[in-house]
């Protein structure tokens, strides 16, 4: 039996993983200076963790574009998204303003590349290299 995995799933939820830590981490691990950790703020893990989803997504997005559908939207999208994290980070007073909308867009690619190979696995023409 082999093991199929379901790549724009994995994304969308790498998404709402993301989207939780952003959340919630600062509220669970405010205490932690008290200790004299300091991880709330640490730029190494939030830019690991765009890598992480960008890697995953790029790959879903790349396997949808290529197999079945070429549409460049999904890619569009979620580099918009993925953009608008890494100025997230960098920016930490628009943290909270540019939070929700890249995370609806890179949840949005996902799920637009999920149709888009849904209605094309279906849909192939002759013309069509695959």
């Amino acid at each position: 039996m082999k093991l199929k995995i379901n790549w724009d799933a994995l994304g969308i939820a790498t998404s709402l993983v993301c989207a939780i830590h952003c959340a919630l981490l600062p509220l669970f691990l405010s205490s932690l200076p008290l200790f004299g950790v300091n991880i709330i703020e640490n730029l190494w893990f939030e830019y690991i963790m765009l890598a992480l989803a960008f890697g995953v997504g790029i790959y879903a997005l790349y396997h949808g574009f290529r197999k079945h559908h070429h549409s460049w939207t999904p890619v569009f999208l979620f580099t918009t998204g993925i953009g608008l994290l890494v100025l997230k980070v960098s920016f930490h007073n628009w943290e909270f303003i540019l939070l929700i909308p890249s995370v609806l867009l890179i949840i949005a690619a996902h799920y637009l590349n999920y149709r888009l190979c849904r209605k094309h696995d279906r849909a192939h023409s002759d013309d069509c290299p695959h």
